[in-house]
């Protein structure tokens, strides 16, 4: 399972792997943010995976299993642990809404992620905004975070409202929108790229084109003939980022159950047995794919960082000072009581003054407070009912 979520990466050496700085900082500020839900504002550096329902996204990053339609956000936390000493491997995954229990088993894990995403979105296709939580611990990853979206779909299907495309573009947006995200677009070998949903909604929100990475996927079920050479140098549509082409698991090898393991040195086969991929090793590949990813995402937390440093500093400044506007808080309960009392004392002292037009703060520019109230009741209340005629809603049953 491990090997699924990170694709593969080169043995471990001693040196500290890229990103073991920084990264971790990272998805444990992710941690904290995400129980704060909807109350925070500080947007964190992360890689979104944006396609078509078809392109074959979640099995770029080999996230858990064919069979899982992605149909509620799965932030992915790959983070990449030391062999034991004999040379042995421990791998294995957390949820957020399940702490402290760890599958060692990843078919669990894919029953949770289903059972989870069933118990948001219901069982019949439907999706939810809501996200699902997960890290894998594994030597056999690199430090990356990924957010795998609902693949856009065109026709609703099952419990799926009539405007789910426009649904999941917007629930799409409203991560890759951010200056922090960086996006990774997938689109199949097999379609046109120039009409691909993951580069058209990438555009829209990084029109620069310095947030994008491309994705090319099912290179290996092109017509005989065909090669996607142009389209991985960027000569179709160009990307600052450039692009990694791979070849995924068949159904057929998912349903056989072939390890990831085998289906990397198919890959590699893949590309070795093509003259036309050759001088293009360092885009070909998930292992690339992996190692692009990784470098890409530490570049750009180390940019952003300062600034995001900065917001935080002044956020918690701001608490701060709410907070002790609320007085000293005890740990009895009848200091807290107290406390409590007080605040909601003051809080009707507030309420009152502003009804009464006695606030300090209230604007002299616009009605409002007790003379706002007053003008609703006089000027719109009042006068929509002097226009209602009481004869015209009775029935010949009233009369």
């Amino acid at each position: 399972m491990a090997e699924e979520a990170a694709a593969s990466t080169p043995p471990q050496s001693s040196a500290a792997p890229l990103g073991s700085s920084v990264i971790p900082i990272v998805n444990k500020l992710q941690d904290i943010f995400a129980q704060l839900g909807s109350q925070s504002t500080i947007e964190l550096p992360q890689v979104a995976v944006v396609g078509s329902q078809s392109s074959g996204k979640s099995s770029v990053l080999e996230s858990l299993a064919s069979d899982i339609c992605t149909r509620r956000p799965l932030v992915l936390q790959l983070l990449q642990t030391k062999r034991k000493p004999d040379g042995s491997e421990e791998e294995y995954g957390e949820f957020l809404h399940l702490p402290g229990k760890r599958f060692y088993d990843f078919s669990e894990i894919r029953r949770e992620i289903q059972a989870e995403t069933d118990r948001e979105a219901g069982g019949n296709k439907g999706v939810s905004d809501k996200q699902i939580r997960l890290k894998i611990f594994s030597p056999n990853v690199l430090d990356i975070t990924l957010v795998d979206l609902p693949g856009i779909t065109k026709v609703p299907v099952g419990d799926q409202p009539s405007d789910i495309e426009a649904r999941i573009r917007t629930m799409i947006m409203s991560y890759i929108k951010q200056p922090s995200c960086l996006i990774l677009a997938v689109t199949p070998a097999n379609s046109d790229l120039a009409n691909s949903d993951a580069l058209q909604i990438a555009g829209n929100a990084d029109p620069d084109g310095y947030r994008t990475i491309g994705v090319i996927t099912k290179l290996d079920i092109m017509d005989r003939g065909t090669d996607a050479r142009n389209l991985l140098l960027g000569k179709v549509v160009p990307l600052r980022l450039g692009y990694v082409g791979v070849v995924n698991r068949s159904q057929e090898d998912i349903l056989l159950n072939r390890s990831i393991k085998d289906a990397l040195v198919s890959e590699e086969k893949f590309f070795r047995s093509r003259p036309v991929y050759t001088s293009l090793a360092d885009r070909c590949g998930v292992p690339q794919l992996a190692k692009k990813l990784n470098q890409i995402l530490v570049q750009h937390i180390k940019a952003i960082l300062p600034g995001l440093k900065s917001r935080i500093s002044s956020a918690l400044v701001s608490v701060a000072k709410e907070n002790a506007s609320y007085g000293e808080i005890t740990e009895s309960k009848a200091g807290q009581g107290a406390l409590l009392l007080n605040i909601l004392s003051k809080y009707c002292e507030a309420f009152s003054s502003m009804v009464e037009g006695k606030n300090e703060q209230m604007s002299t520019s616009e009605l409002s407070a007790g003379a706002r109230i007053h003008y609703i009741f006089q000027s719109i209340f009042v006068k929509s009912l002097e226009e209602v005629d009481p004869c015209e809603d009775l029935t010949d049953d009233d009369i």
